[in-house]
């Protein structure tokens, strides 16, 4: 080989190893939740991240948008309808990583390997200790019952958890049933929607329902607060209720990511979610945003802990997705704002 030809190649040496030395994120999570790790990765491993954060719908919109010229490698966002979206778009790789196959339990993992789980969080019932008994609550479909009519504060139906915890109904007890559910559930609503899930705790609190619906890890962001003094006050107010603990057990959801299809660092995109499970990562985010890790054993917060184990409900979170859009026309029908 000549001078020329091997200067040639180690160039193209040299741009593959400059390619795999960086992997550029998508996350429709907010720059402080994700970031620190990232900074951790990049100490650790010595891969370069490149972070841009915007909400879930725009930063799908943009990698379709974007098609081959997308300098994105991975996409994180919330919820199993979001990534079922961006699956169904086709801007999915399959991962192909014995390590996360062994370490996420199926059911938080795409059944064709285009997204995998990062972190859980439940959706659960939030009561007025004053006003409420523990021994009162049982089931989500219990919140169908009469006894709860104008007792309940729920966010708006355009709300994606809220539609994933239709379509877990969807798939508990069938089309009709969820139907009438839901049906129900909106008549004993206190008040129209409005706001986010802190804004539902807060309204239980503050006496405008005694039941509040809401993710746990909001829960847990009032009771640390210390800027806030009403949120925690509002927060102190309210007890956990796992709901459905003697059937299926509590709906669960998910932070998640996958691989871009024309991602142009695939190897260092699959090297990051491999350190986003590992046991420290998982025990960063159980600490800091109040999220349950994905892999078994691994270390939680105490606050966490002291909400109590719970019965998690283990069907496939990809069927939240698939029955997204029937559940959207069933909370249309029931006039759910």
């Amino acid at each position: 080989m000549n001078l020329k030809n091997i200067v040639i190649a180690l160039s193209l040496v040299m741009s593959t190893q400059a390619l795999a030395s960086e992997v550029n994120v998508y996350s429709a999570r907010k720059e402080s939740l994700i970031k620190p790790l990232l900074d951790r990765f990049t100490e650790q491993t010595g891969i370069k991240t490149n972070l841009v954060t915007a909400k879930a719908e725009e930063l799908l919109t943009r990698l379709e948008n974007e098609g081959r010229n997308t300098s994105a490698d991975l996409f994180i966002t919330v919820d199993a309808g979001n990534l079922h979206r961006a699956k169904q778009a086709g801007v999915f790789a399959n991962i192909n990583s014995a390590k996360l196959n062994a370490a996420i339990p199926d059911n938080l993992r795409d059944p064709e390997g285009q997204w995998v789980g990062l972190s859980k969080r439940a959706r659960i019932i939030f009561y007025a200790k004053e006003r409420v008994k523990a021994s009162e609550l049982s089931t989500y479909e219990d919140l169908a019952s009469a006894k709860w009519n104008n007792r309940i504060c729920i966010r708006g139906s355009s709300n994606i958890y809220n539609q994933s915890l239709v379509a877990s109904m969807i798939d508990a007890n069938g089309a009709q049933a969820a139907q009438e559910w839901t049906n129900k559930l909106v008549q004993n609503m206190a008040r129209p929607p409005k706001g986010g899930d802190r804004d539902q705790i807060k309204a239980a609190a503050a006496g405008q329902c005694d039941l509040a619906i809401a993710n746990t890890y909001y829960y847990g962001t009032m009771l640390s607060d210390t800027k806030d003094e009403s949120q925690l006050k509002a927060a102190q107010a309210m007890g956990v209720f796992w709901p459905n603990q003697n059937s299926r057990g509590a709906h669960v959801n998910i932070s998640g990511a996958g691989v871009t299809k024309y991602a142009k660092n695939p190897e260092s995109a699959v090297k990051l979610l491999e350190f986003l499970v590992n046991p420290e990562s998982q025990k960063w985010y159980a600490e800091v945003n109040y999220e349950y890790p994905v892999i078994a054993n691994a270390e939680t917060s105490d606050l966490l802990k002291s909400w109590g184990t719970f019965k998690a409900d283990n069907l496939n979170l990809d069927v939240l997705g698939k029955n997204n859009a029937e559940a959207v026309r069933i909370m249309d029908r029931a006039g759910w704002k």
